[in-house]
C-alpha cells in the first residue's frame, strides 16, 4: 500500500472514530480540553506517521495504540505540574454508576484502559492486547484481576 492510501486510511479511521479516541482519553485525564488535546496530538502523530503503518486493515487499532500513548505521556507531564484534587475537580460524570466511576478512577492506567476498552468501548480482548501492545494472555488475567478487584470494592462500598 502506497504512503498516500495509509495517510487516506489514518485519516478517515481519524475522522469515523474521533468519539471513540476522545472517549477513551477522557477515561484517562477527566477533563474535556485535555482530552481533546490528545486527540489532537494523536491525529497529528498517526497522520505524520502514517508511512510506519504496516497493517492498514489494523489502522483502528494503531491509531488507538497512540492515543493511549498520548494519554500516558500526557498523565506523566501533567503528574510533574498538577496535583490530583485539581484532575479530580475537573472530572465530569460520564459514567452512571458514581462508586464504578470511582474505582475505575483508582486503578492503574494500563487496568482502566483494559475496562474502558472492553465495556465501554467494546472491544475484543485480542484488539485490546495490540492496542496495550501486551499478551493476549496477560490482558485476559488482568482483565480478570482487575475485574474482581472492582467487584470487591463495590460490594466494601455497598455494604
Amino acid at each position: 500500500m502506497s504512503d498516500r492510501k495509509k495517510e487516506q486510511a489514518v485519516e478517515r479511521a481519524l475522522t469515523e472514530g474521533y468519539e471513540k479516541y476522545y472517549r477513551l482519553a477522557y477515561s484517562y485525564v477527566h477533563n474535556e480540553a485535555d482530552a481533546l488535546d490528545i486527540v489532537q496530538e494523536a491525529a497529528y502523530k498517526a497522520i505524520l506517521k502514517s508511512d510506519s503503518l504496516k497493517e492498514p486493515q489494523y489502522v483502528e487499532t494503531w491509531v488507538y495504540r497512540i492515543v493511549v500513548n498520548e494519554a500516558c505521556s500526557f498523565l506523566r507531564n501533567r503528574k510533574e505540574s498538577a496535583d490530583v484534587e485539581e484532575i479530580q475537580a475537573a472530572s465530569e460524570d460520564i459514567y452512571e454508576n458514581i462508586d464504578l466511576k470511582r474505582a475505575i478512577e483508582n486503578l492503574d492506567p494500563k487496568d482502566r484502559a483494559i475496562v474502558v476498552l472492553r465495556f465501554f468501548e467494546d472491544r475484543q480482548l485480542e484488539e485490546i492486547a495490540k492496542i496495550l501492545d501486551e499478551n493476549l494472555n496477560t490482558v485476559k488475567s488482568r482483565l480478570y484481576r482487575v475485574m474482581k478487584k472492582l467487584r470487591l470494592n463495590l460490594e466494601g462500598s455497598t455494604g
